[in-house]
């Protein structure tokens, strides 16, 4: 452990080789009119494997114009539509070009990544020139994040990827082997900066596109809880090693599970080392957030069997004391809650197993299950709001709902 928690004190390098390849994206199949860059060409476009994977994708010409309008029919006014993408694996994470707000990214497992340009009403699907076609398949692509034009993604098997110009060319940028952990979170900062933070709960930053990275703790979790486990945190002496369900609010503070969901985490800019703080509850965590995304205003926690609480006050991360939270109503029938995320200081939606949602007008007072959605098969994992008039909501088997409201 004395070599991790060494190599956690320094900065480390990563030197550019011949991994360092811009990645093109291009259509899997048509164009679709689209201008992609100019370094694409024909020899990109090939593999029959490639089609028997993506059928959806294998229309003939008279079909194009389907194709083109993957689009939830309106005719009747609803906050939700189930938006139809031409891939039907896990959705992990979705984000736009801050820049151009109307450009986004969507990706997910098997190699999926999708992209939109207008506003997420249609999603394209793109593939890399560069990465070999049936290594693409195995990735799972889990984050993603853009400040201006600057993105970030990171995935499994481990890979990083950076694009400075929206998505139009990407440079995948090594990561250590003696990295502790996987990464499991980017959150993009600004031109060629990053924070990425890892499962063993090493935290990093980059301020030049990934070539160095200076740690923000001192040690992993790990070393932390065998120097506190005498501090009597229920379920830190069943400690994996592992974290999951990290969430980083507006001003770089973190909340962290446990992955056994025993105990959470936290951390805040200036301190050296995670607090472990114990759960006030017999359940295991199911998932946690910032209220808003501000630790100012409190936040959320979820646990299994779909109970759901929140903090009154600000918690105060300095302190090792518990934090009080306060349950809330919602009645989901036993399935668990796996994301809760507010649209503005009243109203908030929770994201359910068995492809369940719920609202609340009154500040999580109350809570509605909203049935206008339909039958959804799969689970609803994650909701993102990035105004007030654009939210989505991704889940398992291709499922992507826009907000319309």
């Amino acid at each position: 452990m004395s070599n991790i928690i060494g190599f956690l004190n320094a900065k480390f390098s990563c030197k550019y080789s011949n991994l360092n390849k811009k990645y093109i994206t291009r259509p899997k199949k048509h164009n679709l009119n689209l201008k992609m860059n100019s370094e694409i060409s024909s020899k990109h476009v090939k593999s029959n494997s490639r089609r028997k994977i993506f059928q959806v994708l294998s229309f003939g010409s008279a079909s194009i114009p389907s194709f083109l309008s993957f689009k939830a029919n309106a005719s009747v006014k609803k906050k939700w539509e189930q938006i139809e993408i031409p891939v039907d694996n896990v959705l992990f994470d979705l984000d736009f070009v801050k820049d151009s707000p109307m450009h986004g990214w969507l990706v997910g497992s098997k190699g999926t990544f999708l992209e939109t340009i207008d506003g997420g009403k249609n999603w394209i699907p793109r593939t890399f020139a560069n990465l070999d076609q049936d290594e693409e398949l195995t990735y799972r692509f889990e984050n993603i994040s853009f400040s201006g034009n600057d993105g970030w993604v990171i995935g499994k098997p481990v890979i990083l990827l950076h694009t400075k110009d929206g998505g139009k060319t990407w440079l995948r940028v090594p990561v250590s082997p003696k990295l502790p952990g996987e990464p499991i979170l980017i959150t993009a900062l600004g031109p060629d900066s990053a924070e990425m933070t890892t499962s063993a709960g090493a935290i990093y930053i980059t301020n030049n596109g990934g070539r160095n990275w200076k740690a923000m703790v001192k040690e992993t979790i790990d070393s932390t809880l065998n120097r506190t486990i005498s501090s009597g945190v229920s379920g830190a002496s069943y400690f994996t090693g592992n974290i999951i369900g990290v969430i980083r609010d507006k001003n770089g503070k973190y909340l962290a599970i446990s992955s056994r969901g025993n105990f959470f985490l936290t951390w805040q800019p200036g301190q050296e080392f995670w607090i472990p703080r114990a759960r006030e509850t017999s359940r295991r965590i199911q998932s946690m957030g910032f209220i808003e995304n501000d630790l100012e205003k409190g936040i959320w926690m979820s646990t299994r069997g779909g109970g759901l609480s929140f903090t009154n006050t600000k918690p105060d991360f300095d302190s090792i004391n518990n934090f009080e939270f306060f349950p809330s109503d919602i009645k989901t029938g036993g399935y668990g809650i796996l994301d809760v995320t507010f649209r503005n200081q009243n109203e908030l939606w929770a994201a359910c197993g068995g492809g369940i949602l719920y609202s609340s007008f009154d500040g999580h007072k109350t809570w509605k299950r909203e049935d206008e959605i339909g039958k959804i098969i799969g689970s609803l994992y994650k909701i993102k709001f990035f105004d007030s008039n654009s939210g989505f909501v991704l889940g398992s088997n291709g499922v992507l709902l826009r907000y319309t409201d």
